[in-house]
């Protein structure tokens, strides 16, 4: 058994994973617990993975309770621990200003800093007044608006302000508490009279402020107000008053504020900046059309586009809007909620641009030629040709990681057309040979998951196959690793009978070929070499009944990894008593596997297991092994013969073999033979 956590040390707030291998037999599902959190996930074939998120820092215990029914049921079969070790968030900061406004009550406003965003700073600021009273602030993506703290504090009080985390999240910072006294007050004071009025876009507002030193107007004071990228001057006059203008761009919330300049007076108020204000921005009064985003185009296909027209914010209904995109045009009218929709043909794959333009009358905007803003559709050529990108296997940073497309045409293979992979900024191209498979490799240069693309060019063909694109596939993409064995879970074991056992050797993610790979259980030993492949497949007999434990164990020379003596993972193996002996025969037949089409996940391959008692029997339960993992199980007819459609992965059609097991009475029958590509493969 083994608690794999990947990777073992991770920064607060972010995912790892708990894998769980060789859990014990008779294992149907496993409770995983980590910092209070627990899932239950079915274990198939010993092998069960969940995902968490760090928290805290430090070393945390990652515990497993393994149970013989599903959904954490039945007898516990077993437990183990692992450990992750948690690097602690960066710390943040936190800073408040105190001011009190004259004849008012003292108002915090605080800025919260963190290098790595604010997104995830959520939760609740406390501010602890003298004399022990709180006063909390909503925390949202690292925003605080400024707090009422409901008390005028006197200059030399102090306020302390503690961050605490929602409950459920996980701060990319760590927040220090901090002190803030509040300092001597200001004897002179800038204030922003309320706004009269709405706040349109593009529509001058006119905005006031009041410059007071002691209480008294402050004259010939330069007063600077301020929203975003807008700013206005403007001078107070004999009653200390300065109004000015502000023009804003956009709509939404805005914050002003209003900065004076003066000299000669009997405070200090240069630079004095005033309490905000905040306003709401509308947009302007006009006619809007909205073109909503298309789906997928294809060529001669009628695509639905859609747009809504809008008066002041409201529905205009009966207005002709005509959709354009080159010279493909269309002609529709709103209805009750505003919504118009046609449909354009594109007669062209690539990029086309797509616009609406309407015409209405009797509206209180002007709507008569509003065109909306673009859109681009990406229109693709008929979906004939098809591009299957296969399931890769594991990527290490700075290793070639083959990849392989099969191209069809109709269902047919398509030789001899030009295969171009992509990922990022790696790009590999290769040419499909007869069976329409291309084979090439790319090399990635950052750790971490990687989208995967295959992209077909080829002429001559009956499908329009160049620039066709096949379904992403995403790989992920480990740092550099030494040398692996990888020993494949073992099927059913009989004393006396040979079990196949297999193991896979790579060296950075790359098979090792012209390995010596020692197969070990208790006394028991063989010994075989990698194919080209990394794949060395050897056979161990068991002498006694009961649970066994396999090991494999490598020698390799002149690779690039650390080889020698390389031990992979256990596996448990349950040998049951001898093959009796009898009369009954299992025999299996030759099978070859081709590609499932369509291609379904998983299960990328498929093919016809047959096996046969002799002399026949039907109702017989015969179970059928690929590389030593159960694929299905079917029952003989009353000519004797089980046969099974099975789906297979990549790693299963490396095999080579299959094996079929059955018992009759209390006898337990094994048969083995080929499985190998079938012309053509698809």
């Amino acid at each position: 058994m083994a608690v794999v956590v990947s990777p073992l040390t991770v920064p607060a707030c972010t995912a790892f994973t708990v894998t769980i291998t060789g859990a014990p037999a008779g294992t149907a599902s496993a409770v995983i617990t980590y910092d209070g959190s627990t899932q239950t996930v079915p274990v198939i074939g010993g092998l069960a993975t969940v995902g968490f998120t760090a928290v805290g820092s430090g070393s945390q215990v990652v515990s497993v309770i393994y149970f013989s029914g599903t959904g954490g049921t039945g007898t516990v079969t077993g437990a183990e621990t692992g450990t992750v070790t948690v690097t602690p968030a960066p710390a943040g900061t936190i800073s408040t200003t105190l001011t009190t406004p004259v004849s008012g009550t003292t108002t915090a406003t605080t800025t919260i800093t963190c290098g790595v965003g604010l997104t995830s700073i959520n939760g609740t600021l406390t501010y602890t007044l003298p004399g022990g009273g709180t006063v909390t602030a909503t925390v949202t993506n690292g925003v605080v608006v400024p707090t009422n703290l409901g008390v005028a504090l006197t200059p030399g009080q102090a306020v302390t302000v503690t961050f605490t985390p929602a409950a459920g999240t996980c701060p990319a910072c760590t927040l220090a508490p901090i002190t803030v006294t509040f300092p001597e007050p200001s004897s002179c004071s800038v204030v922003i009279q309320p706004l009269v009025g709405p706040v349109v876009v593009g529509v001058p507002l006119p905005v006031t402020a009041v410059v007071l030193c002691n209480g008294i107007p402050v004259p010939g004071a330069s007063v600077t107000f301020t929203s975003g990228a807008a700013t206005a001057t403007a001078t107070t006059n004999a009653l200390g008053v300065a109004t000015g203008s502000l023009t804003f761009t956009t709509a939404g919330p805005a914050t002003v504020t209003a900065t004076v300049t003066a000299t000669g007076t009997a405070c200090a108020c240069s630079g004095v900046v005033s309490l905000p204000i905040t306003v709401t921005v509308t947009p302007p009064s006009s006619c809007q059309v909205l073109l909503l985003p298309a789906g997928p185009a294809v060529v001669g296909v009628p695509l639905p586009v859609t747009a809504v027209v809008l008066c002041n914010g409201l529905p205009v209904s009966g207005a002709s809007v005509t959709f354009t995109s080159g010279a493909a045009t269309a002609t529709a009218t709103t209805n009750a909620l505003g919504v118009a929709t046609g449909s354009l043909t594109f007669t062209t794959a690539g990029p086309a641009t797509v616009t609406a333009t309407v015409t209405a009358t009797g509206t209180a905007c002007a709507c008569s030629g509003v065109v909306s803003l673009p859109i681009t559709v990406t229109v693709t050529p008929p979906s004939s040709c098809q591009v299957l990108l296969l399931p890769a296997g594991p990527a290490v940073v700075g290793v070639p990681l083959p990849v392989t497309a099969v191209v069809l045409c109709n269902g047919l293979p398509v030789s001899g057309a030009s295969v171009t992979f992509t990922s990022g900024a790696a790009t590999a191209t290769a040419t499909t040979n007869a069976l329409g498979v291309a084979t090439g490799s790319l090399t990635f240069t950052t750790a971490g998951p990687a989208t995967v693309t295959a992209t077909v060019t080829a002429t001559g063909t009956a499908c329009a196959c160049s620039g066709v694109v096949s379904l992403p596939i995403t790989v992920t993409v480990t740092p550099p690793s030494s040398c692996q064995v990888l020993l494949l879970p073992a099927g059913p074991a009989v004393v006396g009978v040979p079990l196949p056992v297999t193991a896979v050797v790579l060296c950075n993610g790359l098979p090792v070929s012209g390995a010596s790979v020692t197969f070990t259980s208790g006394a028991a030993t063989a010994t075989a070499t990698t194919n080209a492949l990394g794949v060395a497949t050897g056979s161990l007999t068991f002498t006694t009944a009961g649970p066994a434990t396999v090991t494999a164990t490598v020698t390799a020379t002149g690779t690039a990894c650390a080889c020698s003596g390389v031990v992979s993972l256990p596996i448990t193996v349950t040998v049951t008593g001898t093959v009796g002996g009898g009369t009954t025969t299992l025999t299996a037949a030759p099978a070859c596997w081709r590609v499932n089409l369509p291609l379904p996940l998983p299960d990328v391959f498929k093919a016809t297991l047959t096996a046969t008692l002799s002399p026949a029997q039907a109702g017989v339960t015969v179970s059928f092994f690929v590389a030593n993992q159960l694929v299905g199980t079917a029952v003989t007819d009353a000519t004797g013969t089980a046969t099974l459609q099975a789906g297979l992965n990549p790693l299963q059609i490396l095999a080579g073999n299959y094996t079929a097991h059955a018992t009759v009475g209390a006898t337990m029958l094994q048969a083995t033979n080929s499985l190998t590509p079938c012309l053509p493969p698809v």
